[in-house]
């Protein structure tokens, strides 16, 4: 199969552990796109929290996209147009908010400027998005008040053998109208419903004359699984969950040995 598009995980997978791209998987992305391939960055960070990222791939340079928000948003990163925009039923951001204040977890979304809001105490994990994402917290008193404008997603914050019981719940209590993963260990995300980043990889490919089966994505974590099952080719990095290796068709290096090359190598630039 000849391939034509790849689709990057940031945090686990396109970046190392010190949140870097390495030099020599730059040096590889760049020479991709140059050969005329496309590249898309698909993460659960907010549009603006990539923005650095897709620079140092020059997705500006050679046409690339963002799908950000899990999937809830697709922007052409070169124009900064928004192709697919998919927001919460603003009707249970306050039921949802209640629960996670009665277990004592954290909980964000992000204003028009991608900047992080919470009405809960500031924990590590909403500090480590924000650090991530290069943006800052806002406090807020009535958090249900500041937030009266479309949002992509919330954000529950907390510790692995908390959220793990509350997915569940909250799975339970909202099929078929929220779509809720676990996409690390400690983040629990709020989403639309049929929003994941495959379904933004079946509004986005149609639209450049793509095949799922020309399609290759790469990922660690549990919000990748979809996407993974979906392409033609799901690659795991050696550094991913469990799950996440059992959903894909092989397994490269990990992010910290430039686990990326490889595949780019092989499967569009054909050195081995």
């Amino acid at each position: 199969m000849n391939h034509k598009i790849l689709v990057l995980d940031i945090d686990g997978t396109l970046t190392n552990s010190k949140k870097e791209i390495t030099a020599s998987t730059k040096t590889a992305l760049h020479a991709m796109q140059a050969a005329g391939y496309t590249l898309a960055i698909a993460t659960g960070r907010p549009t603006a929290g990539t923005e650095p990222l897709a620079k140092e791939c020059k997705l500006d340079v050679y046409g690339g996209y963002v799908i950000s928000y899990n999937g809830a948003r697709i922007v052409r990163f070169s124009t900064g147009e928004i192709l697919y925009n998919n927001t919460l039923p603003q009707r249970f951001i306050p039921q949802i908010y209640e629960i996670a204040k009665e277990r004592g977890v954290g909980m964000v979304t992000y204003d028009p400027d991608d900047n992080l809001i919470t009405g809960t105490p500031t924990d590590q994990y909403m500090e480590l998005e924000a650090r991530i994402n290069r943006r800052v917290i806002h406090q807020v008193d009535d958090f249900i008040g500041a937030i009266q404008f479309p949002v992509n997603k919330c954000l529950i914050s907390g510790e692995p053998e908390v959220l793990a019981p509350l997915t569940e719940e909250l799975q339970k209590r909202y099929y078929g109208v929220l779509n809720i993963y676990r996409s690390e260990p400690f983040f629990l995300e709020i989403m639309p419903p049929l929003v994941d980043k495959a379904h933004a990889l079946e509004r986005l490919l149609p639209s450049l004359g793509i095949s799922r089966e020309e399609c290759i994505c790469c990922g660690d974590g549990y919000n990748d699984i979809t996407m993974l099952q979906y392409a033609g080719l799901g690659v795991a990095m050696a550094n991913a969950q469990t799950e996440v290796k059992e959903a894909a068709d092989i397994i490269t290096l990990s992010n910290d040995d430039d686990g990326l090359v490889p595949v780019i190598c092989t499967y569009f630039l054909d050195k081995e």
